[in-house]
């Protein structure tokens, strides 16, 4: 196998219109993935390479293989690393794509661009001393959170596959390395406009913009004011996204300005986890040593984001500074109510209220406020709620959750919908199955100490179809006891 070669067969269905290497040279550096030594493909999304135009048969072999570990560049591809900032933790920093390169967009046969990036493909310009690659375990974490996101009906970037290397990594201990393709609306982020404004070039913000203002939100181009449209309309995404992490327990864990795109797709899965037992202070990130970014944080940190955004925009925004200023303002002050409205919307439908009533949110405060004094657990009690299992759920034997289904029961019988209207809702909104830190540890544990990837397979099939309630989420339905002390780890 040739390590450089340059040509696929056009069987594989790549078809690439690269728009973002069009943009000004100091957006990216172009350079290619570093070859491995021994590709292995251990994980191939065969129904999202079948939604992409893809060849599912051809890549699943040794021509996809190549590909996904950097090997072979398909006909049409230029690859680049792009440059970003990002604020990290409250701190401004340089970065860029330090272990990924960009191959080019994808334009599948219905018309939809796609980024195709290979993550832990080695060294580029923007390394910072690091060896560019990535752990086989933090690969298949995302692998497995973000096809479990995209089944809950999250926006987030989407993973094609994972090839091991052959070839270790060293992080505290040597790591079998691997590569994975992540399959995105596109990377430009927060921090991509954050370095664009720091360069103080006004042509590479303005390229940047409409390059931004074309491919994600063309419908705003002849808005009056451009940039305070796409301030306005990155706001309610980030709204709305947000607002969907909290619904189903989800915490990001490393919400720097680097890792908010702003497309409104969930991104970089490093140090993420889902909830067990409801607490507003959950942290599981190791890195996130204050609570910064703690679960019932995330709300906050969004505004915060979209506010160093709206910094980057004010010389787009008006001439004036101070008009500029007036007008990033007014949008970020709708971010709050926005995230409230899509919050509330979707606890509505968790507790199978079709109807709006003035104390819907105080019923819903309640209820979080009961499970979080007995520790109960998230997942599990909306599932409790939703199933009429009542009599054995320790929540709400609980006399002040008990109180609360009354209230509850109440609510429900002032709306006009049956009971099995109010259950179909419920079981559309509450999951069965998602990735449990327990069982994704379980299951990375198996791939990476034994090379056995069936409890990974095992556990991707039951989180793809998280609101099932069948023989493929059994296992998945009651959780082992939390792993005391559990932490999560960037994998960098």
């Amino acid at each position: 196998m040739n390590p450089r070669s340059t040509k696929a067969t056009p069987r594989t269905g790549w078809n690439f219109d690269n728009s973002y290497a069009r943009l000004p040279g100091a957006l990216h550096v172009r350079m290619s993935p570093e070859p491995v030594r021994a590709p292995r493909l251990v994980l191939f999304n065969r129904p999202l390479a079948g939604d992409l135009g893809l060849d599912p048969e051809t890549l699943a072999g040794e021509q996809g293989t190549a590909v996904f570990a950097g090997n072979r560049i398909p006909a049409g591809a230029e690859p680049l690393a792009q440059a970003y900032a990002g604020h990290q933790f409250g701190h401004f920093t340089m970065l860029g794509d330090g272990r990924a390169i960009l191959l080019g967009e994808h334009v599948t046969p219905a018309g939809e661009r796609f980024d195709i990036q290979l993550k832990g493909a080695g060294q580029t310009a923007f390394s910072r001393m690091g060896d560019g690659r990535a752990a086989l375990g933090p690969m298949l974490r995302e692998y497995l959170v973000s096809e479990a996101m995209h089944a809950l009906g999250i926006p987030t970037t989407r993973s094609l596959a994972v090839a091991s290397t052959g070839e270790s990594v060293y992080r505290e201990d040597a790591l079998p390395g691997a590569i994975l393709t992540r399959v995105a609306a596109s990377h430009i982020r927060v921090g991509t406009f954050q370095y664009a404004a720091s360069l103080g070039d006004r042509q590479v913000l303005q390229a940047l913009f409409d390059h931004t203002l074309h491919r994600h939100y063309p419908e705003l181009a002849t808005a009056a004011n451009p940039a305070a449209a796409l301030l306005r309309a990155v706001v309610e995404r980030q709204a709305s996204l947000v607002a969907q992490w909290q619904l189903v327990g989800f915490i990001h864990g490393v919400m720097n300005t680097d890792n908010m795109s702003l497309c409104g797709e969930t991104i970089d899965y490093g140090p993420c986890a889902f909830m067990d037992a409801y607490a507003q202070d959950t942290v599981f990130s190791s890195i996130d040593q204050h609570g910064r970014y703690a679960y019932g944080n995330q709300p906050y940190m969004a505004q915060w984001n979209l506010a160093r955004f709206a910094e980057t925009l004010l010389p787009l925004l008006h001439a004036e500074e101070e008009q500029a200023i007036a007008l990033a303002e007014e949008s970020l002050l709708s971010f709050a109510d926005a995230f409230q409205r899509f919050w509330l919307s979707g606890m509505r439908g968790k507790l199978g209220l079709f109807t709006r009533e003035d104390g819907d949110l105080e019923l819903v405060q309640e209820l979080l406020a009961c499970m979080q004094a007995i520790h109960a657990d998230y997942t599990i009690t909306f599932r409790d709620l939703t199933a009429s299992v009542l009599a054995d759920s320790p929540v709400f034997q609980d006399a002040a959750c008990a109180q609360w289904h009354t209230r509850w029961q109440a609510r429900l019988a002032r709306q006009p919908q049956s009971g099995e209207d109010v259950r179909r809702l419920m079981q559309e909104r509450n999951p069965v199955a998602i990735p449990r830190n327990a069982f994704v540890e379980e299951a990375l544990r198996a791939a990476v100490e034994n090379g056995d990837y069936a409890p990974v397979e095992r556990l991707l099939m039951a989180v793809s179809r998280p609101y099932e309630d069948g023989p493929d989420q059994a296992a998945y339905r009651t959780p082992p006891p939390p792993i005391a002390g559990y932490k999560t780890f960037c994998g960098t």
